[in-house]
């Protein structure tokens, strides 16, 4: 048998063990893996927890985090070929270039958000 020496804290007539999780490593989480956070924790409480407990729950965020930026910046670069926003248009006409740009930015967002981090 096998001494776990599990402490306890007395909180009125019970006794609570003093459990604590292991450390994980620091990791910094983006914007997208916080979107997520927030979302699982909303709608995904259960699935939530089990990544908490199980110490994934970092690791998890920054995977997302790290794919939706991948995905954000090539649905950008792939509308801007196509809706011709180039290097030429923003010398020529710089408040169309950054409409445009807004536009195509507004929308990657929107399907990294529905593809990725709110499903």
């Amino acid at each position: 048998m096998t001494n776990t020496n599990i402490t306890y804290t007395q909180q009125g007539d019970y006794l609570l063990p003093d459990l604590t999780l292991p450390e994980q490593p620091k990791v910094t989480i983006g914007i997208w893996g916080k979107r997520h956070l927030r979302y699982l924790e909303k709608y995904h409480p259960i699935r939530y927890t089990n990544l908490l407990t199980s110490c994934k729950l970092t690791e998890y965020l920054a995977e997302i985090d790290e794919q939706a930026e991948n995905m954000f910046d090539r649905l950008v670069k792939q509308l801007s070929e196509r809706e011709g926003v180039t290097e030429q248009l923003k010398a020529e006409n710089q408040m169309l270039w950054v409409k445009k740009m807004n536009s195509i930015r507004n929308s990657a967002e929107d399907i990294v958000n529905h593809e990725l981090i709110y499903s």
